[in-house]
């Protein structure tokens, strides 16, 4: 004779996280109870069904047995209506912690619920995080928390920067820069007196765009003076950035990061990034460590006081930049036949660089450059006259120059384009409501952040929903909220009619940009685009993902004052994956 008791418990929401142990602790209690009735000659098959339902087969029971079974069944059927009553007072979520690792999220309680545990976990109970998730699809807010609250956006900044260059400015937008003497040349091909080489931040003249080479950026301009038929310039050639105004360091900024390349000042005349390579590496034994800048040293004085130490020996480098003067000192020791260093170096007085670099490479192609190499950041120290432009290079667009930006996160070329922004639109005295007279007063970068916060005043981001300092996000005083950053996604992917220009400026997951070595093996690989931001203890993500169903979300995530690093990133990183594998199916 075979009876069959079948009881089955499903865990609530609060007590997810001890449903694994305590089917277990169900199951040996379910046992020792029977244990305890039956007599010798009764033979037990437990079997189990369902993911927590629980199901015993007891076989050849003597009367007696069944008898005794009846009452202890009682007793373990109340045990069950217990935890079943329990499991009834609120609503039955599976648990992250039980699911396996790819296993899908299918509804929005279980997407939110697995999103607010991760964001509750120990490693990051001591930091901030907002977040805000959005279907492109339906407009619905999926998730959000803290949203409306302020974070360090690093360099999410830029978004806002680039999106109000990529609509003000256009995606056509080339940055000129010109060559001007006092009268064309004479048939001799000579220019008499100085020549001015103006520079309206074209930061294209650079080995970013020219796989690596240091030269082929300024060889355009040099090439556009010798098409002109010029042969020799009798005075100066002068490097004139007066077009920008205001600081070349921007305010907020902190000085450990103004001597690195991602703290280059910004000057209208831009020269390879505004940095330049350098390499130590140990020479011979006992002697000094061998030095190369690149391009090779024109305006950098190196005092090194660096020595070769016996193989095997530590490395203590130190290379220091001081903050106003093209001076680097290095010292330390370097292990003979040990690895070299290799870095960058941001530029004092870029355009002290630019000229330099440029009458080397017209005299190079023959052109003679009888004057000195100067630059002038003043409108007062110019000479008169000198107002007829003889040669000029364009830039590539800024769609190029935008992606160019975003994708390495390049924080001089978003303070360069900031300025621009403010010069071709923010000046324009009816863009300030036809104050001409403040319009004078304020600094390029000034006038560019009133262009950026008139942008997103008109797709609806409120004004104090981003506190500005600067355009890349370098700065820690600055504050966005990720609502703000949200609608400026939703509206750059869905509203805006360069869509597909901000699209492609985004970087990719697993791909390019800061995000290449992110999401690999994932189904975020190749399908995230967006922005990442990183300073110290804060890190960012904002943009696109679509989900395995193919719904399109725009979302922003800001992690504050969180220590490590790797767990900032390991949380962003896990909300995305979840969000490209929301609605998977079982079949695959």
């Amino acid at each position: 004779m075979n009876r069959q008791f079948t009881v089955k418990c499903q865990p609530s929401l609060a007590n997810a996280r001890n449903a694994a142990a305590s089917l277990n602790t169900l199951r040996v209690a379910i046992f020792a109870a029977i244990a305890d009735i039956l007599n010798a000659n009764r033979a037990i098959r437990p079997s189990f069904s369902g993911s927590l339902g629980v199901k015993i087969t007891v076989e050849s029971i003597s009367n007696r047995a069944l008898r005794l079974a009846g009452l202890s069944k009682l007793a373990i059927l109340l045990f069950f209506l217990s935890a079943g009553a329990l499991a009834q007072s609120s609503s039955a979520v599976q648990p992250a912690a039980s699911r396996t690792k790819d296993s899908p999220i299918k509804t929005l309680d279980e997407l939110r619920t697995s999103i607010t545990e991760k964001l509750a976990r120990p490693e990051v109970r001591r930091g901030q995080i907002g977040i805000k998730i959005v279907s492109l699809d339906t407009g619905s807010v999926i998730f959000e928390q803290n949203a409306e609250k302020y974070f360090m956006p690093a360099s999410n900044m830029k978004n806002f920067t680039i999106a109000a260059a990529l609509e003000k400015l256009t995606p056509d937008f080339e940055f000129v820069t010109s060559v001007y003497a006092t009268a064309p040349p004479d048939n001799d091909g000579i220019v008499e007196g100085p020549v001015r080489v103006m520079g309206r931040g074209d930061v294209s003249i650079s080995y970013s765009f020219f796989d690596g080479d240091y030269f082929k950026g300024i060889d355009r301009l040099a090439d556009a003076v010798a098409a002109a038929g010029i042969k020799r310039i009798e005075g100066d050639l002068i490097g004139d950035e007066t077009y920008f105004t205001g600081d070349a360091k921007p305010g907020g900024w902190e000085w450990d990061d103004l001597q690195f390349y991602y703290g280059a000042e910004v000057s209208s005349l831009p020269i390879n990034d505004n940095a330049v390579a350098i390499n130590v590496a140990p020479g011979p034994l006992g002697y000094g460590c061998t030095v190369r800048l690149t391009p090779p040293n024109l305006i950098f004085r190196v005092i090194n006081k660096c020595i070769t130490t016996p193989a095997g020996s530590k490395q203590t480098l130190r290379i220091v930049k001081e903050l106003d003067r093209n001076i680097i000192e290095i010292n330390g020791d370097m292990p003979f036949r040990g690895g070299a260093f290799n870095g960058f170096v941001s530029i004092t007085h870029p355009a002290e660089m630019f000229t330099a670099l440029l009458k080397q490479r017209l005299e190079a192609k023959g052109i003679t450059v009888a004057g000195r190499p100067v630059a002038v950041n003043s409108k007062d120290m110019l000479p008169d006259g000198l107002s007829v432009e003889i040669a000029k290079i364009e830039s590539p667009p800024l769609s190029v120059i935008a992606a160019k930006t975003l994708k390495p996160s390049q924080n001089m070329y978003t303070e360069t384009i900031l300025r621009v922004l403010g010069e071709k639109i923010g000046r324009n005295a009816a863009a300030i409501g036809g104050e001409a007279a403040a319009a004078s007063e304020k600094t390029s970068q000034e006038l560019g952040s009133f262009v950026v916060k008139s942008f997103l005043r008109e797709i609806g981001i409120e004004d104090d929903a981003i506190i500005q300092y600067d355009g890349s996000g370098l700065s820690r005083h600055n504050l966005v909220t990720p609502a703000a950053l949200v609608r400026l996604y939703a509206y750059m992917g869905t509203q805006s009619k360069f869509a597909s220009v901000w699209l492609d400026s985004l970087t990719i997951g697993g791909v390019d940009g800061t995000l290449r070595n992110r999401f690999a093996g994932t189904r975020a690989a190749a399908n995230i685009r967006g922005k990442t931001g990183t300073i110290n203890q804060v890190s960012a993500l904002s943009g696109y993902v679509t989900s395995a169903s193919g719904e399109r979300f725009a979302f922003s995530m800001l992690v504050n004052g969180v220590a490590e690093s790797r767990t900032r990133v390991g949380l962003i990183d896990e909300v995305v994956v979840e969000l490209a594998n929301f609605g998977e199916s079982d079949k695959q």
